[in-house]
């Protein structure tokens, strides 16, 4: 459950997508329809899945637009593995993802009635980016009380900076990036890991490339944009 929803927020932190013709966002899609694909990979190179993305809902109210983004995981075996959903909101110069978002509606299915605390910070980027330029914190946290006993979960990212601009080829094409550097620390119970990972964010794109690493900088998996639609 937690290694779920700590690659669903890897994905999230600047996945996806496509400039906007109607509204403020340059690195998330935010128009109906807009759809992109993802082959994750291992450290070895082998692929163990492909993502989906979809933009299934938009809406403008005031100066803000608010879309909600359909996430399907399908395994190597193109067998349907994880599916979930998440919002994101538009507002003068920045992107904001709730995060709320970030726990997999299954997860939250999965204990029914259970008294459940949810808190946290949202994920933002702006949608001006510069080199060198430092990102604020997010995170999401939930507390569990099941008869008596509380469970908690936390997923932080921090040190979140723009590292540099770099050209990245792919088999969907070739991009000019800002790569997006954080620390990703993922806390349940008495289970405590940390994970670094970069993002390549290309205007207009958005996500194309992604790696994830140990806390001593081995590569543990990567992602790459293979597909995208208007």
């Amino acid at each position: 459950m937690n290694s779920k929803l700590f690659s669903v927020l890897l994905f999230l932190t600047g996945t996806i997508s496509i400039t906007a013709q109607d509204n403020c966002s340059k690195f998330y899609p935010m128009n109906e329809g807009v759809s992109m694909e993802y082959t994750n990979y291992n450290k070895k190179g082998k692929v163990e899945g492909v993502s989906a993305f979809k933009v299934v809902e938009s809406n403008n109210t005031g100066d803000a637009t608010h879309a909600t983004m359909a996430i399907n995981m399908r395994d190597a075996k193109g067998k349907d593995a994880y599916s979930t959903s998440y919002k994101l909101t538009c507002s003068g110069n920045m992107v904001t993802l709730d995060y709320e978002s970030l726990l997999p509606t299954e997860m939250m299915e999965q204990y029914g009635d259970m008294d459940i605390e949810i808190s946290g910070n949202d994920i933002e980027i702006p949608n001006e980016l510069t080199v060198g330029q430092n990102l604020n914190d997010a995170n999401v946290a939930m507390k569990i009380s099941m008869s008596g006993i509380n469970m908690n979960m936390t997923v932080d990212m921090t040190n979140r900076k723009v590292e540099k601009k770099e050209s990245v080829t792919t088999t969907a094409g070739t991009y000019d990036c800002f790569v997006l550097y954080s620390e990703n620390r993922s806390k349940m119970m008495m289970a405590n890991q940390v994970y670094p990972s970069r993002v390549w964010l290309a205007e207009g794109i958005g996500m194309v490339k992604q790696e994830t690493y140990k806390k001593n900088g081995e590569l543990m998996s990567s992602t790459l944009l293979t597909a995208h639609s208007k």
